[in-house]
């Protein structure tokens, strides 16, 4: 397969959407003659015209509002929100709209809209740009949320978003989009809700999502090297969120570690562990354990702001306490 970027990865599923849907359409700020803050839709403009990719004023409720409004008409309307910090300007029309219409109506409305958004640190974007909040619409009913943390998850997950007949929140990491991997040519799907066993391994289940499952994998090799064969999973979605792909994993190794740029207080990491407490806690030889961003709204600073966030020494360092007195097989 050949090695793309992430940024190429989803460009791939965008041409493809455009060129086999008619009724799909992408709007949002700068997405078409300046080509999107991440460069994900350029060239699109000339290559669709201006009826199929669309400038938007700086509104994000007026544009996710146009987006739930054509895809209850019957179109399929990608809008692209520059940050996921933005997206507080539009929580309403998703929140109370978009996740809604279909209960409300009981069935008779559909929502075919997909929500792109960058999210995550590391690119030194500031405080008001580079937060982790997928938690946050992952707790509303009604919502799909998708975090892909590979070139082929973004391809994939976004084919099938755009299959969907409800709202999808899909989130890309800032620090992912030149990140390279090995994508098929060819449209595929990867269904929602199925985690990947990123790396096997026999001793601790290191659960990850996004940029945090290379955070996850790098520990993991470090880990090796002092003789600990760590798991990596990569969750793919946040909801549906796959608990049965959580669950055999603890299961398996009898130890983890939850690893997420979110805050930890009220992080999504919280319901992963409550949820492992309850449905492996037989399993367990240790406590669960949380390895997430500091406390505190994102410097700028490229220092501190990597300071602020998970690192994998610190994932390390947790795995190996939870040995602490035992003598691994």
């Amino acid at each position: 397969m050949p090695e793309i970027t992430y940024r190429e990865a989803l460009r791939q599923a965008l041409r493809y959407q455009l060129e086999n849907d008619e009724r799909v359409f992408l709007m949002g700020e700068d997405i078409g003659a300046y080509g999107g803050s991440y460069a994900v839709t350029k060239g699109f403009l000339d290559e669709y015209g201006d009826k199929r990719v669309k400038d938007t004023p700086i509104s994000e409720s007026v544009v996710v509002g146009a987006g739930i409004g054509a895809a209850m008409a019957g179109l399929k309307p990608m809008v692209e929100l520059m940050t996921i910090n933005f997206s507080l300007l539009a929580i309403d029309q998703i929140v109370n709209n978009a996740s809604k219409l279909h209960y409300m109506s009981n069935g008779q409305i559909n929502v075919p809209l997909v929500i792109r958004m960058a999210g995550g640190a590391g690119s030194q974007l500031g405080a008001q740009t580079s937060h982790s909040l997928e938690g946050w619409f992952a707790h509303v009913p009604g919502l799909k949320v998708v975090v892909p943390a590979t070139p082929y998850d973004a391809k994939g997950l976004l084919m099938t978003a755009f299959d969907d007949e409800n709202p999808v929140i899909f989130i890309e990491h800032t620090a992912l989009y030149a990140s390279k991997g090995e994508v098929p040519e060819e449209p595929y799907r990867v269904p929602f809700g199925q985690a990947e066993v990123y790396r096997q391994g026999r001793d601790v289940t290191i659960i990850g999502y996004s940029g945090s499952v290379h955070q996850a994998f790098r520990a993991a090799e470090k880990l090796a090297a002092e003789g600990m064969e760590a798991e990596v999973l990569n969750l793919r979605t946040l909801r549906p969120l796959d608990i049965d792909g959580i669950v055999a994993s603890v299961k398996k190794t009898s130890r983890a570690i939850i690893v997420e740029d979110d805050w930890k207080f009220g992080g999504f990491g919280g319901e992963i562990a409550a949820i492992i407490q309850e449905q492996a806690f037989d399993y367990l030889d240790a406590p669960v354990e949380r390895c997430s961003g500091a406390d505190v709204p994102m410097p700028y600073s490229g220092a501190l702001e990597q300071a602020a966030l998970p690192q994998e020494d610190g994932i390390v360092e947790l795995a190996l306490s939870m040995f602490e007195g035992v003598v691994r097989a």
